[in-house]
């Protein structure tokens, strides 16, 4: 693939030119900190939380990054999934369909994270047929 076909891929991605700042600006002013704390558990979202230290955080940690990146695509701008192969790719790399239009926000509130991150467990739990250690 050369660089140009790469180039145009991108110009869907709502990652495209997107600072950090700007995009962590967007998601706090929809959702606030709480929300970002409670769907990404991230301690820069919870200890003195600011745009600022935020954004220095997520520049020298690339897992947290994604996992900010994957949340702006998937519940901000509700993009559709990625496949298996794309998820393989940094967010930022991720092609989307030309003509593709970001829809409205996820409403999210604190309750609702928790009530889906304890059903994700259950499920997980259920697929690995784990049981809790008991020490």
């Amino acid at each position: 693939m050369t660089e140009q076909e790469r180039i145009e891929l991108q110009q869907n991605n709502p990652l495209h030119g997107l600072k950090m700042e700007d995009m962590l600006q967007q998601l706090v002013d929809h959702y606030g900190w709480e929300i970002l704390d409670t769907a990404m558990r991230l301690n820069c979202f919870n200890t003195k939380p600011s745009i600022a230290s935020s954004v220095k955080y997520l520049k020298k940690t690339d897992w947290a990054r994604e996992k900010v990146e994957n949340f702006y695509l998937y519940r901000f701008k509700r993009m559709p999934k990625a496949t298996e192969a794309e998820f393989e790719l940094p967010p930022r790399a991720r092609p989307f369909p030309h003509g593709l239009e970001p829809r409205e926000p996820m409403e999210l509130t604190v309750d609702s994270i928790l009530l889906s991150q304890a059903k994700a467990a259950s499920a997980h739990k259920a697929r690995t047929g784990r049981r809790p250690s008991r020490r």
